[in-house]
């Protein structure tokens, strides 16, 4: 069995009175882009401090690739990380930087060469020698990036890497993590639902300090998106929603608006049953005389998906 880059067992902090994070137990793939979705206050920052060895769990355990977080430098030594608001000294250049940052790593051996690779693959080569007092929010961000990068750990752990940035900044720096897939692991939070669709290939959704879900990225779309059509019928009537909603392979019914003589539904199925309910409205069409318009499995984006896993957890509680 494949080790894991990181896996959290039962993993809690907790302050007085307030749970920050409760029993995260995690398996993030190694070499994967494993974005941690969550509302602000969901308990993103401290898991990403917790991993990175900053704070301490108040119970369960984390490990990376096998090595434990009670390793204390062993295993903090496999692991870089970026905070969500990463300040630098600026006086000093991006190449001091990630200088003074490879020294407190203990990288001696091949430093300025590895710096130079890093600059290069965050697009920071040119600005290298300037101080980071002239850089845009895009370029310190890719300049944490690098420091995170510079010690040569087999995970990179980045909070909120791309929220507090302008369109280009977040477009520049969602193209290099998606740069690093395969070569390192990627964990990293934010409450963007577009980045984590457009980057991740695998999400975990934590909500008030608990994991609701965690899966490839796929696998979570398609497991919302198998239990939905989108029934547009011309010539439909008040009677052609109950029609649809005797069907077997149908949950719910709703109707959603209507164009002349048109109504729209949004139909609830059961899982896997999306091809079989296709045919059963094909059938009442035809015996009605209704006019399909559109007969569609529904595709929900990370968003749709994300709102219906918050709010299914806050009705159950």
């Amino acid at each position: 069995m494949t080790t894991p880059a990181i896996e959290t067992i039962g993993l809690t902090k907790t302050y007085p009175g307030v749970a920050a994070l409760s029993d995260l137990s995690l398996a993030v793939p190694a070499g994967s882009i494993y974005g941690f979705l969550g509302p602000n206050g969901s308990g993103k920052s401290t898991t990403l401090k917790l991993l990175a060895g900053l704070i301490r769990p108040t119970s369960g355990s984390a490990s990376v690739f096998g090595v434990p977080l009670s390793a204390g430098a062993t295993y903090r030594s496999e692991v870089g990380y970026l905070a969500q608001d990463p300040r630098f000294y600026d006086w000093m250049t991006g190449r001091e930087i990630l200088k003074f940052v490879a020294a407190l790593g203990v990288r001696t051996t091949g430093a300025d060469s590895k710096i130079d690779a890093v600059l290069a693959r965050v697009g920071l080569r040119d600005a290298a020698d300037r101080t980071t007092k002239t850089y845009s929010g895009g370029m310190r961000q890719r300049l944490g990036i690098a420091q995170a990068l510079v010690t040569d750990p087999r995970v990179v752990l980045l909070d909120e890497p791309a929220s507090a940035l302008d369109p280009i900044g977040r477009r520049e720096v969602l193209d290099l993590l998606a740069e690093l897939r395969g070569e390192v692991t990627v964990f990293y939070s934010t409450h963007i639902l577009d980045d984590v669709q457009r980057v991740s290939d695998h999400v975990a959704i934590l909500d008030g300090g608990r994991l609701v879900r965690a899966s490839a990225t796929s696998d979570l779309l398609a497991s919302f998106t198998a239990d939905r059509l989108v029934v547009v019928l011309g010539r439909a009537t008040d009677q052609t929603s109950v029609d649809l909603a005797s069907f077997p392979e149908v949950v719910s019914v709703e109707p959603d608006g209507r164009d002349g003589d048109a109504r729209r539904y949004n139909v609830r199925i059961r899982p896997d049953s999306a091809a079989a309910a296709q045919r059963a409205v094909m059938r009442l069409a035809a015996d009605q005389d209704l006019l399909v318009i559109e007969n569609a499995v529904s595709r929900l984006d990370l968003e749709d998906v994300f709102f219906r896993l918050i709010d299914s957890q806050e009705h159950a509680a």
